[in-house]
């Protein structure tokens, strides 16, 4: 329960920019095997923050009116899985939200669409919502303060679930009802994962005066996102 208290992390200031977060994703993957697990999620966040940084660059004309609140955000939530995942050791179990993509990340079984959702389902149903608590506490205000760059972020994140969708699909044979995988992917919708992201963040700032049942409510949280990421990483047949 000490999640909540815990920054994400003093490795990228937010200060250090989008550049920063980008430039250890791209360390990481060049450490891991392709077809790794973490390798998959990886390629797809990284393609997501490099196209935020891209628009957070472009300004207003981007979607981001307030650049600094944007870059906060983007980098806090960032943070969230790059420190997971370097906290990731036998001897550290980490959060339960990303405890089923390190422990089946290499299961021949798992297809790397599931690594993704998984991965995703993690940064963005348990992530997302403190990260948005981090940024309004380091800018000093309320999450409605930040629900423009929320909202502009969770769209490119929807287009990006399309093209992942697109590119990892293993193949016709996906459209077959009774494929295990269309089952699985119908379980869970990115769009569904962000507005609950909101309202969690929204709640969590709330009790904010009351640390001990905030601590319980990032814990919940945290564990009913890993529960589902587990459902979402269920080996399935050839």
């Amino acid at each position: 329960m000490a999640q909540l208290e815990r920054s994400a992390t003093t490795h990228t200031p937010a200060g250090a920019g989008v550049d920063a977060v980008i430039a250890r994703m791209r360390a990481l993957a060049l450490d891991l095997p392709p077809r790794d697990g973490v390798a998959v999620f990886n390629r797809v966040y990284l393609s997501v923050t490099e196209a935020v940084g891209r628009a957070i660059d472009s300004g207003p004309a981007g979607g981001f009116p307030d650049r600094t609140a944007a870059i906060t955000l983007d980098v806090r939530f960032a943070e969230r899985y790059l420190t997971a995942v370097d906290a990731a050791s036998p001897g550290d179990r980490g959060p339960a939200c990303w405890r089923p993509l390190l422990q089946f990340r290499r299961h021949p079984g798992v297809r790397p669409l599931q690594f993704a959702l998984a991965g995703i389902n993690a940064h963005i149903g348990h992530d997302l919502a403190l990260a948005v608590v981090d940024a309004c506490r380091t800018l000093d205000c309320a999450p409605a303060a930040l629900e423009d760059e929320f909202e502009r972020v969770g769209d490119l994140l929807v287009t990006l679930e399309e093209h992942i969708r697109e590119e990892l699909m293993p193949g016709p044979d996906l459209l077959q009802v009774a494929d295990p995988l269309t089952h699985l992917l119908g379980s869970w919708s990115l769009e569904r994962a962000r507005d609950a992201a909101w309202g969690a963040a929204r709640a969590l700032w709330a009790l904010r005066e009351l640390p001990g049942v905030a601590a319980e409510f990032a814990h919940r949280l945290d564990t009913s996102v890993g529960l589902v990421s587990r459902m979402l990483l269920t080996p399935l047949p050839d």
